[in-house]
């Protein structure tokens, strides 16, 4: 249950921002992921989605994910949810969202959703990565920007990652070798292409359907890097509708051999797995870099 000087605090900031008074009717705990606790806030201006975490543990994270949404929005492809304000508080920092009300899939929805996302792909940079880090779940995203997604995805993605879960015990270091083994094979295993604009952690928990049954693009990991990392990540629990994907190679057609690849990218949230979940996944990751 919120204390009174939260509730509070996200109504005056709610009635800040919006430049009228707004006064809370009811509020419900709703599902937020295992990081976030989220409420869903009934007020006399309509229903807000509403996260709140420990800004000491998690320092600027939801102004991270503020800018992420809005960077995704700023492309006027796929919908996110509207950003209304946010507080960094240390101890009780909060995100205030549209709310979105839940819709069906229609029977065009995954070839909706699959060339929506190709059209955002779309967008590049010429440099990979991003200008600040931000976060994936509750690990720290490293963003340094390089000129090759090669050296990108070895620096900020594998290594950065490696090492802090063999600093904690979760990874053993002989499989530092493999790791080192695999990254000069990249450029062989790669196809050279712009940077895109992706998620950055785009499994089926973090996209929803709203009332005009189009895609919403929740919880990004936002940063400019290969397109496939979004593919892959997609497929990583279960996968999208085959559709989804169909549609995706319409748009923006994948070069040959991506399914091969699959496996090289999920390396990356296999890994953020070994640090928030621990050594369940580590045989996963070990059997990705055996076969290559």
């Amino acid at each position: 249950m919120l204390n009174n000087q939260i509730k509070a605090s996200i109504i005056e900031t709610l009635s800040l921002t919006l430049q009228q008074r707004i006064e809370l009717i009811s509020y419900k705990s709703c599902s937020g992921g295992c990081i976030n606790e989220a409420y869903t806030f009934h007020t006399s201006l309509g229903h807000f989605f509403v996260k709140l975490n420990n800004g000491a543990l998690y320092p600027d994270m939801f102004l991270l994910e503020a800018a992420g949404l809005n960077l995704l929005s700023s492309q006027n492809i796929i919908e996110t949810p509207q950003v209304i304000a946010y507080n960094n508080n240390l101890d009780s920092a909060f995100l205030i969202l549209e709310f979105i009300n839940e819709g069906e899939k229609s029977s065009d929805f995954w070839f909706d959703f699959g060339s929506r996302l190709a059209s955002l792909h779309k967008t590049s940079s010429n440099r990979f990565g991003l200008e600040q880090n931000n976060y994936i779940g509750s690990i720290k995203q490293c963003n340094d920007q390089f000129d090759t997604w090669t050296d990108f995805f070895a620096q900020c993605r594998i290594e950065y990652l490696f090492k802090q879960a063999a600093d904690k015990g979760l990874l053993p270091l002989n499989l530092h070798k493999s790791i080192h083994k695999l990254f000069l094979l990249l450029n062989d295993i790669f196809p050279k292409e712009p940077a895109s604009l992706v998620h950055g952690d785009l499994w089926n928990g973090n996209f929803m359907v709203n009332q005009d049954k189009h895609p919403v693009l929740i919880d990004p990991a936002v940063y400019f890097g290969h397109r496939e990392m979004d593919i892959a990540m997609s497929k990583l629990f279960g996968g999208f509708n085959q559709v989804f994907y169909e549609a995706y190679n319409e748009t923006y057609p994948l070069e040959k051999g991506w399914p091969e690849r699959i496996d090289i990218c999920n390396l990356y949230p296999l890994l953020v797995h070994v640090l928030l979940f621990g050594q369940q996944y580590i045989t996963e990751v070990t059997r990705i870099l055996r076969r290559f």
